[in-house]
């Protein structure tokens, strides 16, 4: 464990966290607390050297205090969050104010989350590393797809190649963190890929699911559990069951993967292939009825990428062996599908699925665990 402690301050060092701060003990404190957990410091002691020094070292994460000098950090965190330079960069905000409405404020301005004083050091050293690593997530994905965009227009072929291979192993960096054994990323993209190819034919879809369309839910599709890079070990390893309050904080990797993919694809011009794996990763636990997540959106609300997505890995959730379970067989998880037509998957999936159920059948014969 030590050895691990000292490899993980190895790398934080390739992380800056910018302390603003304008009460010199207090900046102190944070210096003292943050150090040990081997991140760079730089410090400000206003809102306009914050600014300032925010704009120049570009940081990896910003603590905020919220009354400092000449520009207050409400103004300093909606400036950084407008800016195209700087909006990326997460803001904690630092507050010995304790009021709901000073809390929701900060957040509506762009703010990332909050801490009161007195700090906690556990609880601040928890939420720094989660969000230097949510950021590192988004720099990875930004890097990766800026790259690959710009290689397009000389080596098409080879370049789709590469970006499939690129996006196969940042999925497989969030599979590695889960009991998910096997081929379930495979069987996931060609899942998906035969059901976007089956709801192409319908009137209802045939503008929307193109040839383009189908060859870019096949590629999204592994991202959609990306954003279990963000979730705590003690959740996403226990193997045991979730406490409601273990259950919610697993529930935010649609919105930790959903946000990362968005950050990315802004740096991209023009249509990306991140569209469909934001939509996706945001909405892949969404159900018909509105019961499901992040956002209860019902029907046709939910994007069509992510309906597809989300029969996709039920089915392979149900008909795959786990550690934990045993699979269950192609029969019993068609009736399943079937009897949550309405309140989970809607009557356009289901019957899609339905026609095509052979194919799925086959892949799962090739690319068994």
């Amino acid at each position: 464990m030590e050895t691990l402690n000292k490899i993980a301050k190895e790398g934080n060092k390739n992380f800056t966290i910018l302390i603003a701060e304008d009460n010199k003990l207090q900046s102190q404190i944070l210096e003292d607390l943050i150090t040990p957990l081997g991140y760079k410091v730089i410090k400000a002691f206003d809102g306009e050297e914050t600014l300032e020094k925010a704009f120049r070292n570009l940081p990896d994460l910003i603590l905020l205090d919220v009354v400092m000098p000449k520009v207050d950090g409400y103004k300093v965190c909606k400036a950084l969050k407008k800016d195209n330079k700087t909006w990326f960069i997460p803001i904690i905000i630092i507050t010995s104010l304790n009021k709901l409405n000073d809390n929701i404020k900060a957040i509506e301005l762009g703010a990332d989350d909050f801490l009161t004083k007195p700090f906690n050091e556990i609880l601040l050293s928890a939420r720094v590393n989660s969000l230097i690593k949510v950021k590192s997530l988004n720099d990875q994905i930004a890097m990766h797809s800026v790259l690959l965009e710009q290689q397009v227009k000389e080596r098409t072929s080879e370049l789709q190649e590469t970006k499939n291979v690129t996006v196969f192993s940042l999925a497989k960096l969030a599979e590695c963190r889960d009991r998910e054994t096997g081929k379930h990323l495979e069987r996931i993209m060609n899942y998906s890929k035969i059901m976007a190819k089956e709801l192409s034919t319908a009137e209802k879809f045939k503008n929307i699911i193109t040839e383009e369309y189908i060859e870019m839910i096949y590629t999204s599709s592994s991202l959609h559990d990306i954003g279990k890079v963000g979730i705590p070990d003690r959740i996403l390893l226990k193997p045991g069951k979730l406490t409601e309050e273990e259950f919610e904080i697993m529930k935010t990797h649609t919105l930790i993967g959903g946000d990362a993919l968005e950050a990315a694809e802004k740096k991209i011009k023009g249509e990306s292939f991140l569209k469909l794996a934001k939509e996706i990763a945001y909405c892949h636990h969404e159900k018909s009825d509105g019961s499901g997540y992040p956002f209860g959106y019902k029907g046709d609300e939910i994007p069509v990428s992510a309906r597809i997505m989300s029969l996709a890995d039920v089915y392979d959730a149900m008909t795959s062996k786990r550690v934990y379970k045993n699979k269950i067989s192609h029969e019993v998880t068609r009736n399943f599908i079937i009897a949550n037509t309405e309140n989970h998957f809607g009557p356009d999936l289901v019957q899609a699925f339905l026609n095509i159920e052979n194919e799925f059948i086959k892949v799962k014969k090739i690319l068994n665990i």
